[in-house]
C-alpha cells in the first residue's frame, strides 16, 4: 500500500469508523492482527467491540420492555372491554340499559360522554329519543343517512366500523350542549338488523389524546358487535 493510499484509508476510517466497526469480517481480521501484534503499541479493538455489543444488548432490552408494556396494556384493555360487555347484559329494561351505558360502561372504559344516535327520519335531527328523565338526551335522532354523514363528515366515503378522531366543535347535534367539552371521539357504526336504520354509538372524551387514528380498534370493534346485538333486543 502506498503512503498516499494509506493516508486516504486512515482519513476514511477516521471520518466514518462504523465502516470498520459494523463489518464483522473486518473486525475479526483486525482482532486476529491484534493478537499477532501482542506486546506492540496497538489499539485494543476488542474493547470497542464489547462496547458495541453492550449497546446492542441495551437496545434489545429496551425493545423487550416496550413489547412487554404493550402486551400488558392490551391485556388491561381487553379486560376493560370484557367487563363493559358483561355490564350491558345485566339490565332488565331499556332505561336500565341506558343507565349502565352512561354510568358503568363510561367509568369502565374511561370516557366522559356516551351518546347513541339512531337514524329516525320522522324526528327532528338532534331531538332526544330516550326515556323521560336524565337519560333522555342519551339517545339522539339522526336524519336518514346521518350516521354515514357524521362519520365521514360529508365526504361520502364508506365509513369503517370504528373511527377514532379529534372532535369538531361544529358537531353539536350529537352531543348537544356538551359538544364544546368533547375534544376527541370514538365512533362505532351499528347494524341494528333487518328493517332498522343504522345507528351510531359515540364515545366522547375531554382529553384530546384519549382517542387518535393511530390506535388499534380491535377491542372497540368487538364491543360494538356486542352492543349492537344487545340493542337489537330492546328495539324489537
Amino acid at each position: 500500500m502506498t503512503e498516499e493510499s494509506a493516508a486516504w484509508l486512515r482519513e476514511r476510517i477516521l471520518s466514518d469508523p462504523d465502516v470498520i466497526l459494523g463489518d464483522d469480517q473486518l473486525m475479526r481480521a483486525l482482532l486476529a492482527a491484534d493478537r499477532r501484534a501482542a506486546g506492540r503499541n496497538v489499539v485494543d479493538l476488542r474493547g470497542v467491540l464489547v462496547e458495541r455489543l453492550e449497546d446492542r444488548l441495551d437496545r434489545l432490552e429496551d425493545t423487550h420492555r416496550e413489547v412487554l408494556a404493550a402486551a400488558y396494556e392490551n391485556v388491561a384493555g381487553m379486560n376493560q372491554v370484557h367487563r363493559a360487555c358483561l355490564a350491558l347484559l345485566d339490565p332488565a329494561d331499556f332505561a336500565g340499559f341506558l343507565k349502565v351505558l352512561t354510568r358503568d360502561v363510561a367509568m369502565i372504559l374511561g370516557v366522559d360522554i356516551i351518546r347513541l344516535g339512531l337514524e329516525a327520519p320522522a324526528a327532528e335531527p338532534g331531538q332526544p329519543l330516550g326515556p323521560s328523565g336524565p337519560l333522555r338526551a342519551t339517545v339522539i335522532a339522526l336524519p336518514a343517512g346521518g350516521v354515514d354523514g357524521y362519520v365521514t363528515r360529508g365526504r361520502g366515503l364508506g365509513p369503517r366500523k370504528v373511527t377514532l378522531r379529534r372532535a369538531e366543535p361544529a358537531g353539536t347535534s350529537l352531543y348537544g350542549p356538551d359538544a364544546a367539552a368533547v375534544r376527541c371521539e370514538a365512533l362505532m357504526r351499528l347494524d341494528l338488523g333487518e328493517g332498522n336504520l343504522a345507528g351510531l354509538l359515540a364515545f366522547g372524551a375531554t382529553d384530546p389524546n384519549r382517542f387518535h387514528p393511530d390506535q388499534g380498534v380491535d377491542l372497540l370493534t368487538f364491543f360494538a358487535g356486542v352492543f349492537e346485538r344487545t340493542l337489537r333486543r330492546w328495539l324489537a
